[in-house]
């Protein structure tokens, strides 16, 4: 049994969907369907079970606790459950949320020998200009980041003492099908797409920041192969550490438009004012070193903006 926690999420979903495309049906999922819409991601995927996440953590803590085990044998932990609003600033429930129930979940895996494969987060960084997986360069903005930075920091105090595979993935902006969920937190590229089809010009942030209207910059990663770096690990038991997954490119929100505009052949893009709430607490360009990750043998190609976009866009209009 393989266990992906988030998985009715965007990057989940995506998971439990590779997993099945190799013959994986022994998938348990682990979500709050509070939002019961988010059962579409998983609609075309077969699952072996589900289970709430605080049942699942109250099975996790009981079998710390030595009580007889309430859970089959899992294999392998896909831990992609958390909050990821980066505007959400109540730190008592993302603390809860993103760093306790991570820290249970370690040391369940620690326990009975499973890998866990974990979601953290390039907002780790934050007000950084080096993007490497070391502790100078990590400066977040946000509460999010925050808490993705504790669990890093956790993990990092147990390595000598962990014997089972751990990996902590730096995921930076994401985009791809299964994310419609997201609301406000959906891709711009996603964003994008339903402004053409709603008739309306793409609508992109002004300038700000020292950068020009549309010209702050990330790295833009296609969740294809996002979900191909999670299953290279886990092919690849012996690697493990904390690793920065993006493209190794930075480019601008613009491209993005862009590639929306010339999939559909129409549209025009409109600069906004740079939302008030969001200065200084905003990342106007992000870039991956990736050089731990090649180092560790990973050697998943990632796609451009304009590649990852038209791969998209045929997906919302399949």
């Amino acid at each position: 049994m393989i266990v992906v926690t988030g998985g009715a999420g965007f990057i989940g979903a995506n998971l439990v969907k590779a997993l099945n495309a190799r013959g994986r049906n022994d998938v348990m999922v682990v979500d709050d369907l509070s939002d019961g819409t988010k059962f579409v991601n998983l609609a075309d995927c077969t699952l072996a079970d589900y289970l709430d996440k605080d049942d699942f953590l109250s099975r996790v803590q009981a079998a710390l606790d030595g009580e007889p085990a309430r859970l089959p044998k899992i294999e392998a932990i896909f831990h992609e459950g958390a909050c990821s609003d980066t505007t959400e600033w109540d730190g008592r429930f993302m603390m809860e949320n993103n760093f306790e129930y991570s820290k249970v979940l370690l040391d369940y895996c620690e326990q009975e020998g499973i890998p866990l494969l974990y979601a953290s987060s390039a907002a780790t960084y934050g007000g950084s200009e080096v993007f490497q997986e070391s502790p100078e360069h990590e400066k977040p903005l946000n509460v999010y980041g925050y808490s993705k930075l504790l669990f890093d920091q956790h993990v990092r105090s147990r390595w000598d003492e962990l014997t089972t595979q751990v990996v902590g993935f730096r995921y930076f902006n994401v985009y791809g099908p299964r994310e419609q969920h997201k609301g406000k937190m959906a891709s711009v590229a996603y964003h994008n797409h339903c402004q053409v089809r709603e008739g309306l010009n793409l609508k992109l942030f002004g300038a700000h920041d020292g950068y020009e209207a549309g010209m702050q910059s990330r790295d833009f990663v296609y969740v294809g192969d996002v979900v191909d770096v999670n299953l290279w690990f886990l092919d690849h038991p012996e690697a493990r550490g904390i690793f920065n997954l993006g493209t190794g490119r930075a480019e601008p929100f613009k491209a993005i438009g862009e590639a929306v505009i010339d999939f559909y052949g129409k549209g025009e893009i409109d600069y906004v004012d740079f939302p008030e709430e969001l200065k200084g607490r905003y990342q106007s360009y992000t870039r991956a070193d990736i050089a731990k990750l090649r180092e560790a043998g990973c050697d998943v190609e990632f796609k451009t903006v304009a590649q990852g976009v038209k791969a998209y866009l045929e997906w919302l209009n399949g």
